[in-house]
């Protein structure tokens, strides 16, 4: 089931020429346009189906520093930066709050692997450090009862997944970006090897660049451009509570369940270090670049054969951009949550915190993550095609870190000086990706 995300009506005309389309209408995406439209440059972000409808929807909801990959640290800090100002900034509720997040440690081996971070964190300013006993408890109460630790970043902060999207995109609109949805981008135009335009279902765009930001359509999409992308999808399930008085306010993890609270009193809740990876043809062609990944997080992806391996076999990977395309087929991928999962986390959840013993599901959904094979994310220009920059492979992290990744793709866009170092996010690092 799709949890409910605020509505982004299309503008009606399809503009002949803007300087850039982005494509694609999640967290990145949006971003990415508002940046953009912020610094003058005309831009039509075009969306196969809703804003917000896949991925950017369906997270977790939190915005982190903490535990991130150390290239992407600066990029997280710039995050955060924005997303304290993005209700102003945008003149609406994005749920944006700063009550922090905690990862809870239930013994010493995990608390060795918080201070690891740590110690190398520092260097960054990060402002985190482990809780024990009585300091524990004063910042999540009854922790300490089942908890050795816990790595507390009191400046991380939360989000609303479904609010916040929609609430970017109109702000976008509102700097003069136009944005279309339910309208898909089937291929990009090239005049001797450079980008100069897109081919949409309603018609083609002429533009000076394009950003591909498809999420977990993104390698399908760069394929049909002849870029082999080393993408695969993970499945993330998650469930809301209803309303739930005497929870805590801070954002939390255990190696079972993860909480954020929601604006409306209840509380989205997953099972931590069990994401779900069907089987599909991709993890076969991609296997030598998955490999070490796959097997350093063995005991947190449950690899499964299902539908979607049939799914993806009967999906085009090439078509001529005269032809109806798989992203005008699904307009939204709506896979269903792995119930038993999310019964771990509830289970364990309620034992441990007396405040969750009555809790009482509303919904619950799943999502499709697209992920890398370092879990890093690619913002950058495809240099065998100049005018083509992609923004995708955000391992679940892409929520968080959106705004500093769609602030980091308008500077390159732009040709302006990049608000962070963008070397971390190179393309070229995967060797068939060049």
């Amino acid at each position: 089931m799709s949890p409910p995300v605020d509505l982004v009506h299309s503008d009606a005309e399809l503009p002949e020429r803007v300087r850039v389309v982005v494509i694609g209408g999640g967290i990145i995406g949006v971003t990415t346009a508002l940046f953009l439209a912020e610094k003058g440059i005309s831009v039509a972000l075009c969306e196969k189906g809703r804003i917000g409808g896949e991925q950017s929807s369906r997270n977790w909801g939190w915005c982190r520093t903490m535990g991130r990959d150390f290239g992407e640290i600066p990029l997280a800090m710039e995050s955060l930066r924005l997303w304290r100002g993005m209700n102003e900034r945008t003149g609406r509720e994005t749920g944006y709050r700063q009550p922090g997040i905690m990862y809870l440690c239930e013994n010493e081996k995990e608390v060795a692997v918080q201070e690891a971070w740590l110690d190398q964190a520092k260097l960054f300013q990060v402002e985190a450090r482990l809780l024990r006993g009585q300091e524990l408890d004063s910042v999540m109460p009854g922790a300490s009862a089942r908890f050795v630790a816990g790595l507390h970043t009191p400046t991380d902060g939360r989000a609303e997944p479904a609010q916040a999207a929609p609430a970017i995109a109109e702000a976008a609109r509102d700097h003069g970006a136009k944005i279309f949805t339910d309208c898909a981008v089937r291929g990009i135009d090239l005049h001797n090897g450079r980008l100069v335009g897109v081919i949409t279902e309603r018609g083609r765009i002429r533009c000076d660049a394009a950003v591909l930001a498809g999420g977990a359509w993104s390698r399908l999409f760069a394929g049909n451009a002849g870029l082999d992308l080393p993408q695969l999808k993970v499945l993330g399930s998650v469930f809301r509570s209803e309303p739930l008085a005497g929870g805590p306010d801070i954002s939390a993890a255990g190696s079972v369940f993860a909480i954020r609270k929601r604006l409306d009193g209840g509380y989205s809740v997953a099972r931590r270090n069990a994401s779900t990876a069907e089987l599909t043809p991709d993890h076969f062609r991609l296997l030598s670049d998955f490999f070490p990944r796959l097997l350093a997080s063995r005991h947190e992806i449950r690899l499964r054969l299902g539908g979607r391996m049939w799914e993806e076999l009967r999906t085009a990977r090439r078509w001529s951009l005269e032809q109806t395309t798989p992203f005008e087929a699904v307009r939204v991928l709506d896979p269903k949550p792995k119930q038993g999962i999310l019964a771990e986390a509830r289970d364990v959840l309620s034992r441990t915190f007396p405040a969750f013993a009555n809790l009482r599901i509303a919904e619950s959904w799943a999502g499709l993550m697209d992920v890398t094979p370092d879990a890093v994310p690619v913002i950058d220009e495809v240099k065998r095609i100049p005018g083509f920059f992609i923004a995708t492979g955000f391992s679940g992290h892409g929520f968080g870190i959106g705004p500093g990744a769609g602030r980091l793709m308008a500077d390159l866009v732009a040709g302006d000086t990049p608000v962070v170092d963008p070397r971390p996010f190179r393309l070229d690092r995967f060797a068939r990706a060049h």
